[in-house]
């Protein structure tokens, strides 16, 4: 029997600057926002209980630094007493001198790079960006010291608020599908993704 961890993959809801390559850029959540998170784990208000007791047994929280992250994350773990973690490398990845621009201005601008990035994003980095094999490695790192934290606390079952790279990215690893890829997987805003993670071998599925 294998020993399996269970991953609950938060995107955030909408932001301030959902129209643009926000990456590392420390944006609020709208109302919107809110509320598409809240509906995704099944939370009617602040007040409220969660509807869904498959969803109210989280162990732990880990969530990425940045505000349309960790705020839900600090109120999710206060309402339910649940330990949350901080882990900085749950960040997006970084999008360099395209940080905070829409496409559109981007494609008006660089539009060849644009293309390359999108058809070979493992060939072609945006400028000043972090690569995606880095940002692979940093994602990589971050779901081994998940696996270690939930094993020290004796978890099985752990929320994370994070941003649509990673979740595509490890949509790529569980489906063993190549890195150039990751923008053709699916992470829509507030939308919420289970994975199950074997803790001893590490392998990563996608529970569709």
């Amino acid at each position: 029997m294998e020993l399996k961890l269970q991953l609950d993959l938060l995107r955030h809801g909408e932001t301030t600057l959902s129209h643009t390559l926000r990456g590392s850029t420390d944006d609020d959540l709208t109302v919107l926002g809110w509320q598409q998170m809240h509906q995704s784990i099944q939370i009617l208000d602040q007040s409220s209980t969660v509807l869904s007791a498959l969803q109210s047994d989280w162990d732990m929280i880990f969530t990425s630094p940045l505000k349309r992250c960790r705020l839900f994350s600090e109120l999710i773990s206060e309402q339910f007493n649940i330990p949350l973690i901080v882990d900085q490398q749950l960040q997006e990845m970084h999008f360099g001198d395209w940080e905070a621009q829409s496409t559109q201005t981007i494609y008006e601008n660089e539009p060849e790079l644009l293309a390359n990035f999108w058809q070979q994003p493992t060939k072609f980095t945006p400028p000043h960006a972090e690569s995606l094999h880095i940002f692979y490695a940093r994602i990589q790192d971050a779901l081994h010291n998940i696996q270690q934290y939930m094993l020290q606390a004796h978890a099985e079952k752990a929320l994370i608020v994070t941003h649509a790279g990673v979740i595509k990215l490890l949509k790529c690893i569980a489906l063993q599908q190549p890195l150039d890829d990751i923008l053709k997987m699916s992470a829509e805003l507030g939308q919420l993704n289970r994975f199950v993670l074997n803790r001893e071998t590490m392998h990563l599925q996608w529970l569709e």
